[in-house]
């Protein structure tokens, strides 16, 4: 197809079957190519070599899947993914009308729970919308609180201890692991001086009260001064980028919030421009991206089904691992630029691109090293892959194709490559193990590192998106 296209793009075109011709004879030899032929009207065909591919595999498993692991430019990303908001179970509120309310009340002393905080909001969100004195009482209390007014920060903390709380067991959950707690407030400290500093600059212009900073492209600037002298997000999300750009040395910053949030960030990346904090050109490092955003039953019925017995610990460490990793792999295998259905029943359906097919198809393959009774570290060592049937070739080559996918889905913010990755190399694997004898076969120990090297590769995959791999199913 190259001479083809380049063909189609000269004056005076060149027959395409003699240009890909032309091109395969003059390829540099290579360990990793064993052939190259041109067929049709131009396809330049080229193989891969089997012996190529297996040491690969080979090298992998005695030295370990990390040095798969590609190399990227950057050294430091920070990543803004889990941000729930204060008062309310991952939705945001405003401290002002909360914190007066509470005041007026006299309930600050009587909270406990996230139940707490989500009756006070409603009433206080009542009180808001109805009442224009408590208004006024409420966005002056805001300035206060970010003011550094104690009487004001005291219940301020007291509610971030609740939600911190309630906040933890969701990502206890979702087994989040260094997850870096920097919330709005954290920034607070930074702001007057980048807020001077830019005025300095004149960079600030007045719009009726407030201080602006106008973004080609937007009719709505960013406010960073509100007219009663408040911050506002922009303020904290400007003040955010400084210091991951100054202060945290960040090459890559993401941002990942649903579509709804996108014109905001575009804008936020747009002023930081403006003003020096970002290069000129969006492809320049340092680099900002905006990415979007009932297992039990079913393993009870499909252990009656396969005869398979459960201990009730078994069971339930199962069916979170099941279940959380549904959720997850349903999420991620979407393009981040696509919308989905929350459907309980498709996640947690055990064939197609699931996790749970996943985690089904993973099993088979643990059961057979299992079962062969080998010391498989000590094949590692001794043992050689052949990759002489056409199964057998395939999977080679699905797995020598892992370190590309993950540097793509990586450079691209495309989690769901690995997904589609992940799901081709088991429908790779379930071809080989149903179509190639393993245990007793005369090719037993090949077939076995292939089942070892199918199993690493998927675990780590499983690994990065955040799924728990299960060995009974």
């Amino acid at each position: 197809s190259i001479a083809i296209r380049i063909c189609s793009t000269r004056k005076k075109p060149k027959d395409a079957k003699a240009l890909g011709e032309e091109i395969a004879s003059t390829l540099p030899t290579s360990e990793i190519v064993d052939s190259c032929s041109v067929t049709g009207p131009g396809f330049i065909n080229v193989v891969i070599s089997a012996d190529w591919m297996a040491k690969s595999i080979e090298r992998m498993l005695v030295n370990g899947i990390e040095t798969w692991a590609p190399t990227l430019s950057v050294k430091r990303a920070v990543v803004d993914f889990c941000s729930p908001n204060i008062a309310k179970q991952m939705h945001g509120t405003q401290f002002g009308m909360l914190i007066e309310h509470l005041f007026e009340s006299g309930s600050a002393d009587s909270l406990t729970t996230i139940e707490d905080l989500q009756s006070l909001y409603r009433q206080s969100k009542d009180r808001f919308t109805t009442d224009p004195v408590f208004k006024a009482k409420a966005q002056q209390a805001v300035v206060r609180l970010q003011g550094g007014d104690l009487v004001y920060l005291k219940p301020w903390a007291r509610i971030c201890e609740i939600s911190r709380a309630e906040c933890a067991k969701a990502i206890q959950r979702l087994h989040i692991e260094q997850l870096e707690e920097k919330g709005e407030s954290f920034y607070q400290p930074y702001i007057p001086n980048l807020v001077k500093d830019l005025d300095s600059m004149g960079l600030i212009e007045e719009d009726d009260g407030a201080r602006v900073i106008y973004v080609q492209g937007f009719a709505v600037p960013l406010m960073l001064v509100k007219s009663d002298g408040g911050f506002s997000y922009d303020t904290t999300d400007l003040s955010a980028l400084w210091y991951r750009l100054y202060e945290e040395i960040a090459e890559w910053i993401v941002y990942v919030t649903d579509a709804g949030q996108q014109d905001p960030f575009y804008r936020l990346f747009g002023a930081a421009r403006k003003v020096g904090l970002l290069p000129s050109s969006a492809n320049t490092y340092p680099l900002t991206s905006h990415a979007k955003n009932r297992s039990k039953a079913a393993l009870i019925k499909r252990a009656e089904e396969k005869e398979i017995k459960w201990t009730l610990e078994e069971l339930d460490q199962t069916s979170e691992a099941v279940g959380y990793g549904a959720v997850k792999y349903a999420d991620l295998k979407n393009n981040r630029s696509t919308s989905y259905a929350f459907n309980y029943d498709l996640m947690l359906s055990d064939k197609g691109n699931t996790a749970v097919y996943l985690l089904y198809t993973y099993t088979p393959i643990h059961s057979i090293i299992r079962m062969s009774g080998k010391d498989i570290d000590e094949l590692k060592k001794t043992g050689k892959i052949a990759l002489d049937l056409a199964d057998e070739r395939a999977l080679g080559l699905g797995l020598v194709q892992f370190p590309e996918t993950v540097e793509e889905a990586c450079t691209k913010l495309l989690p769901n490559l690995l997904c589609e990755y992940l799901y081709n190399l088991s429908e790779l694997c379930t071809k080989f193990y149903t179509s190639c004898k393993v245990n007793g076969s005369v090719e037993e120990t090949s077939r076995l590192l292939l089942c070892e090297a199918t199993a690493t590769v998927m675990v780590k995959c499983f690994h990065l998106l955040g799924i728990t791999p299960v060995y009974k199913m």
